[in-house]
């Protein structure tokens, strides 16, 4: 049975850096899915923040987050990483750990996420 369980959200200070995990269980990376992270920030749609392909070979990543947030994953833990750097309140919001089968182009709008993880928490504020 697939879980995707993420780790590593909370309270941080703007400017500042978070390390999310999101452990794969029941599936053996790097098998057929591409891995990406999502959010959704209060009163608004989720949307995409980033993917990194079966391979981890190419990654994308939404504009808003471009040059700040680095996405990796190690096959060997079976575990796929967000790092997040100069945090801004903007970026509040829960974040998800999803797979994507059909893989990840660089637009977000055309990501499809097949299952997801029950979300952490991102809180940027001073």
């Amino acid at each position: 049975q697939l879980q995707l369980v993420e780790s590593g959200g909370g309270l941080v200070q703007p400017g500042g850096s978070l390390r999310l995990s999101c452990a794969v269980s029941g599936l053996t990376l790097p098998g057929y899915y591409a891995i990406g992270w999502f959010r959704q920030a209060p009163g608004k749609e989720r949307e995409g923040v980033s993917c990194i392909s079966n391979s981890g070979g190419s990654a994308n990543y939404a504009d808003s987050v471009k040059g700040r947030f680095t996405i990796s994953r190690d096959n060997a833990k079976n575990t796929v990483y967000l790092q997040m750097n100069s945090l801004k309140p903007e970026d509040t919001a829960i974040y998800y750990c999803v797979t994507i089968e059909a893989g990840c182009p660089r637009r977000t709008d055309l990501w499809e996420p097949d299952f997801w993880g029950q979300g952490t928490q991102v809180t940027v504020s001073s």
